[in-house]
């Protein structure tokens, strides 16, 4: 099935944005990636920065809704925990690109675009820190700097965008279930032996990145 015009811009951004950074893609570069002349990918597009604004949007906007699936009902933090951090590493390891222009490349939009990306990356942030907090208030966490920790816990997280390989010696799986224990460990609230409930994630992570 052919790809629509808006939707191959689309790949083309994320694909060049991940590789080589918002300015350092030019406007030929994205139009010769994407199959258009320069001239008609503005009609697709608009400004390259409000293709930027727009991927982050959606990447979030589908992030923080995976999110919010996952972990509806949960009310063991640790649990919780867990399969925030699962779901985290499989969807940075199964959509690397997308995943790398939104850690990255925020500051490269106007306060204007900026600001509806960053509310949703607060508010997906908040779901961890919600979780963290319930866990300290029911004894089972125990860090002493519960805020460092959750930004060191995500800034993990974001580097399996960067070097995982379907290929290598470790199954997504058990990377996923490897990085919730590590997540815990570093909380102070490991549970030997037991792991997120990784099908529930791995299912919202297929349904909210379902091509087309």
């Amino acid at each position: 099935m052919a790809v629509a015009s808006g939707e191959r811009v689309r790949q083309a951004a994320v694909k060049l944005f991940a590789a080589k950074g918002f300015h350092g893609t030019g406007i030929r570069e994205l139009a010769r990636e994407a199959r258009l002349s320069s001239a008609s990918l503005y009609h697709y597009m608009g400004t390259k920065e409000e293709l930027l604004a727009g991927i982050m949007r959606d990447c979030l906007g589908r992030l923080l809704a995976a999110a919010g699936q996952a972990i509806d009902g949960v009310a063991d933090p640790r649990e919780r925990m867990g399969r925030l951090v699962a779901l985290h590493v499989l969807t940075h390891a199964r959509q690397p690109d997308e995943t790398k222009v939104v850690d990255d490349e925020v500051h490269a939009l106007s306060p204007r675009l900026r600001r509806p990306v960053v509310e949703l990356r607060d508010a997906y942030e908040r779901l961890w820190a919600d979780a963290v907090d319930a866990g300290l208030r029911e004894g089972v966490f125990h860090t002493q700097r519960p805020a460092v920790t959750r930004k060191a816990l995500l800034a993990m997280c974001n580097g399996v965008a960067r070097w995982y390989a379907p290929r290598g010696p470790l199954s997504l799986d058990d990377l996923a279930e490897h990085y919730a224990l590590l997540a815990l460990r570093a909380l102070g609230g490991e549970r030997p032996g037991t792991g997120p409930d990784l099908a529930v994630c791995r299912a919202v992570v297929a349904a909210t990145w379902r091509p087309g």
